[in-house]
């Protein structure tokens, strides 16, 4: 039992009913300040309202729901709701007004985050390797322990994450909704990520603006930039955890891919009639669709030849075999680029 304002309520419905019934659930103190008094907390505020939200944490009251279809989160404060509902809408009301930037965003906070990148300002320090950074050393420390609080759950799913916004993006494979359409007019085309919308939208501009100091190849994503750089140092940060394995790889995608051989998972199913194959990969299963649909979309352009192929490495052994002095001088070039 807890005591509040002389009563005593047990924490929950009582409590909660009691708290309806009451237009304020405080003891002022002398210096106008307004106490909690469930359970022992104390904490003070100066406002009485601000009291009234603080004892939701105690009850784990959240009047505030979300109405969007198959949604059910609720929320403690109204302005918690409509920053939640803009990861239905894709609203972000928050642009980042430096030069040839426009990138945008649902919360400020995150807007003043992101400004740092331009500033070089790093405001955090991470205690366990020093990297200095200007977003959240939170998300960041959970690469250290591992640590992924936000959970998927959808039926059968379960699949976890280190970050809020993951989590969001995640479940969008569930509902198939893809709230971020590309501007160019006519296009329409629609994504489930902002960031997979603006690479898309440079394949109408043809914008590459992140290029290679090595070898010059240009990109149209940072993060491609970086894997591609692998190519270069070698380097392949994801290590398979599986005991007495060790493998290395230069992405994440490689590494979840990679893993499928100790679970036997092969989650891209052939959807053709009487088929019922199964791939590990997805791009294994578009080459192997080509054997429903007869497509090979890799044809030999050397001398008239005029050969095609359902995979490109076949098209490279074909080159190879048959045209090898103009596959030579065409490597020569590629590689002086």
């Amino acid at each position: 039992m807890n005591s509040v304002l002389g009563m005593d309520y047990s924490i929950g419905d009582d409590i909660r009913a009691f708290i309806d019934d009451q237009p304020t659930i405080e003891v002022q103190r002398n210096d106008n300040t307004y106490v909690c008094d469930v359970g022992g907390c104390d904490k003070a505020f100066t406002k009485r309202h601000n009291l009234k939200i603080h004892v939701r944490r105690h009850t784990g009251e959240r009047p505030y729901a979300c109405d969007h279809r198959g949604c059910a989160a609720a929320f403690a404060r109204p302005y918690h709701l409509a920053m939640h509902k803009r990861t239905h809408t894709g609203e972000k009301p928050y642009v980042c007004d430096v030069e040839r930037c426009g990138k945008a965003f649902s919360q400020s906070g995150n807007l003043a985050t992101h400004k740092r990148t331009h500033t070089g300002e790093k405001s955090y320090v991470c205690d366990v390797c020093g990297k200095e950074m200007s977003g959240s050393l939170t998300a960041h420390k959970r690469t250290h322990t591992g640590e992924k609080p936000y959970t998927c759950d959808v039926a059968g799913c379960g699949k976890t994450y280190a970050k809020s916004d993951h989590l969001v993006t995640h479940k969008r494979t569930h509902t198939g909704e893809k709230p971020y359409v590309c501007v160019v007019n006519g296009c329409g085309k629609a994504f489930a990520t902002s960031c997979a919308r603006r690479a898309h939208e440079r394949t109408h501009s043809g914008e590459k603006a992140h290029v290679c100091d090595t070898c010059g190849n240009t990109f149209a994503r940072s993060e491609h930039l970086v894997i591609h750089k692998r190519t270069h140092t070698g380097e392949k940060p994801y290590v398979c955890d599986v005991a007495g394995c060790d493998k290395a790889c230069a992405t994440s995608a490689e590494l979840v891919t990679h893993k499928r051989i100790h679970t036997g998972e092969r989650p891209y199913l052939c959807a053709v009639d009487g088929c019922g194959k199964a791939f590990t990969q997805w791009s294994t299963i578009v080459i192997h669709r080509r054997t429903h649909t007869g497509e090979k979309p890799y044809v030999c352009d050397v001398d008239g030849c005029g050969k095609a192929f359902a995979q490109s490495s076949n098209l490279a052994t074909h080159a190879k075999t048959w045209h090898n002095d103009t596959y030579v001088a065409r490597r020569k070039i590629q590689e002086q680029r």
